[in-house]
C-alpha cells in the first residue's frame, strides 16, 4: 500500500534531498504552482484560535525537534532538521508522533505532474478515492463509471455503465468495505452495483445487476427529481441524498426504503453529508444560501433542523465535514469556501436575508466584480477563502487527509481549469495545479500518499504527486479529437 512505502521512505531517511528541504519556507510561505496568473488568493483569515490551536496540534513537531533549529519560527522546521532531531531523541521518544509525521509530509505537497490516468471525449464529473486509497471512481457525462486499483498501476477494476441515466452521473460513494458502489443521476433512483464481482465489465442489468433503490414515495409515480449528492454511512447501512426536490433523504439499504425524507430547504439540496463516524448529525447545503445541522434522533419530533449557519451570498455547491462533528466547509456560487464551526449556529436564518439587485446565473455569466468584496452582514462563518471560480456547475471542495497533513489544508477544483490548494489557517493559497483545458468539478487526496488525482470537462483524469513513485507517465495525447465547450 502506498502509505507504508510513503512512510518507511521518510522513516529510513532513504531520500535525496528536494527543493522543499532546502528551502523549508517554499512549502509554508510560499504558493506552489503556475505564477504566471491573475488569480492570486485574497484570503486572509483571522481565524478562530481553536481551529488554529487543533489545527496545530495536528501538524506541529514536537517542542523537543524545535530545539535543532532554535532561532526559526516554531512551525517551520526543515525535514533534514526534524530527522535529526529524532535521531538525537530530541522529543525524549526516539520516533516522530501523529503531529511530527504530518509535519513532515506536509512539505511534500502533491503539486508534481500531472501523469494522465486516463483520457476520454466526454466529460469527467466525480473523482474519488477509497477510503483506504486502494481504488479511485472516475464519473463521465456519458453514463460511463471507471474504478481503478492505485495500487496495481491504475489497473481498470471496473467499467460500469450506468443504469436510470439522465444526463450525468452526479456522485458516486464506495462503501467502506470496499463491496459497492452507489451512484446517482438526475433521476429520484439511486443504483447499488456489486464492484467485488468477477469481470471487468459492468453493463447495468446486462453483464451483472445495478439494484435501483427508489427514493420516490409509492404515491408519488411519476414525480420526478434528481439527486445531486449522495453518500454511505460509516457502517455502510445507510445513505444520506440530497436532492432537486429541496430535500434529504436516508435510506435504509437492508430494509430497501428511504427511512426519513426531510423537507430541508426552499431550493435544491446541492450536498450533503455526515458530521462524523456516528452518522447522527448531517449537514446540508442548497441553492437557497444556507448550510443547516440536522440530528436525526430529533427530527421526527421537531421537524426542524437544530441550527443554521447563514454567510454565503449564492448557492452551495458541496460541503466536506472535518469528520469530528464541530467543522465542516462549503464551497459557493460566490466564489468563496467557508469554513464553519457548528456551535456558531443560530436557531433560524437572518431575518433580512441578502437580496441582488441584479440578473445573474452561474451556469453561463461570470461573477460580478462589484459582487466579489461584498459579505453577508450576518455571515457566522471561522474562515473564508478566494481566489478559484465557482461556475457552471457544482464544484467541489474538501479538507486535506487527516493521515499526512492534519487536515492542514483545503483544496477545491475551479472552472478556470485549475485545482487550487489553500492554508487552512492563514487562508494563503500555497498551491495552483495548472493543466486542464476546462472546468475541474472534482478531485480527490490519497488519504496516505502524496497523490491528489483531478478530473475535467476536458475528460481528463490527471494525477499529481510529489516526488512521483518511480512510474513512468502516460503521454498526454494531444491529438485525439476534443469536443467543444461552451463554458
Amino acid at each position: 500500500m502506498y502509505s507504508r512505502g510513503w512512510t518507511t521512505l521518510i522513516g529510513d531517511m532513504g531520500y535525496a534531498l528536494s527543493r522543499l528541504e532546502i528551502d523549508p519556507d517554499y512549502s509554508d510561505n510560499g504558493s506552489v504552482g503556475d505564477d504566471n496568473d491573475s488569480h492570486q488568493s485574497s484570503s486572509q483569515n483571522d481565524v478562530d484560535p481553536e481551529v488554529a490551536q487543533l489545527t496545530k496540534l495536528k501538524s506541529a513537531p514536537h517542542d523537543g525537534l524545535k530545539r535543532v533549529l532554535p532561532r526559526r519560527g516554531e512551525f517551520d522546521v526543515s525535514p533534514v532538521k526534524m530527522l535529526a532531531g529524532r535521531e538525537g531523541n530530541y522529543s525524549g521518544r526516539g520516533k516522530f508522533s501523529l503531529a511530527d509525521r504530518c509535519h513532515m509530509l506536509n512539505k511534500y505537497l502533491p503539486v508534481k505532474g500531472p501523469s494522465i490516468v486516463d483520457q476520454l471525449t466526454t466529460r469527467a464529473y466525480v473523482s474519488q478515492f477509497s477510503k483506504d486509497g486502494s481504488l479511485f471512481v472516475a464519473a463521465f457525462q456519458g453514463s460511463q463509471i471507471k474504478i481503478y486499483n492505485a495500487e496495481m498501476g491504475w489497473k481498470l477494476h471496473k467499467k460500469i455503465v450506468a443504469e436510470s441515466f439522465n444526463w450525468t452521473v452526479t456522485d458516486t460513494s464506495i462503501s467502506p468495505d470496499k463491496r459497492f458502489l452507489i451512484y446517482s443521476t438526475l433521476s429520484p433512483i439511486v443504483n447499488i452495483v456489486n464492484i467485488g464481482s468477477a469481470g471487468t465489465e459492468s453493463h447495468a442489468n446486462v453483464t451483472d445487476i445495478h439494484e435501483g433503490l427508489e427514493f420516490a414515495a409509492d404515491d408519488e409515480e411519476g414525480y420526478a427529481f434528481g439527486i445531486f449528492s449522495v453518500k454511505f454511512s460509516s457502517d455502510g447501512r445507510e445513505l444520506v441524498a440530497g436532492s432537486s426536490d429541496d430535500s434529504i433523504y436516508v435510506y435504509d439499504i437492508e430494509a430497501k426504503r428511504f427511512s426519513l425524507r426531510i423537507q430541508a430547504h426552499t431550493s435544491d439540496v446541492n450536498s450533503v453529508c455526515f458530521a462524523d463516524e456516528a452518522s447522527n448529525l448531517i449537514y446540508s447545503g442548497s441553492d437557497d444560501n444556507l448550510c443547516k445541522v440536522w440530528d436525526r434522533r430529533s427530527i421526527r419530533s421537531k421537524g426542524k433542523p437544530v441550527g443554521i449557519l447563514t454567510g454565503h451570498l449564492e448557492g452551495i455547491t458541496h460541503l466536506d465535514s472535518r469528520n469530528d462533528g464541530r467543522y465542516f466547509i462549503s464551497n459557493g456560487k460566490d466564489q468563496t469556501i467557508k469554513l464553519w464551526d457548528i456551535r456558531k449556529m443560530s436557531s433560524n436564518a437572518a431575518r433580512a436575508p441578502i437580496s441582488r439587485n441584479y440578473e445573474w446565473d452561474y451556469r453561463w455569466m461570470d461573477y460580478l466584480l462589484r459582487a466579489r468584496d461584498v459579505k453577508h452582514p450576518s455571515d457566522q462563518s471561522v474562515a473564508t477563502y478566494k481566489g478559484h471560480s465557482v461556475l457552471r456547475t457544482l464544484i467541489r471542495c474538501y479538507f486535506s487527509p487527516e493521515y499526512s497533513t492534519g487536515q492542514r489544508y483545503i483544496y477545491t477544483g475551479s472552472h478556470d481549469s485549475c485545482v487550487y490548494v489553500y492554508d487552512l489557517v492563514t487562508g494563503a493559497r500555497v498551491a495552483r495545479l495548472v493543466h486542464h483545458k476546462s472546468t475541474v468539478r472534482d478531485c480527490s487526496w490519497h488519504p496516505y500518499y502524496p497523490m491528489l488525482v483531478s478530473s475535467s470537462f476536458d475528460g481528463d483524469i490527471a494525477k499529481w504527486e510529489f516526488p512521483g513513485n518511480g512510474e513512468n507517465p502516460i503521454p498526454v495525447n494531444n491529438s485525439r479529437p476534443r469536443r467543444q465547450y461552451y463554458d
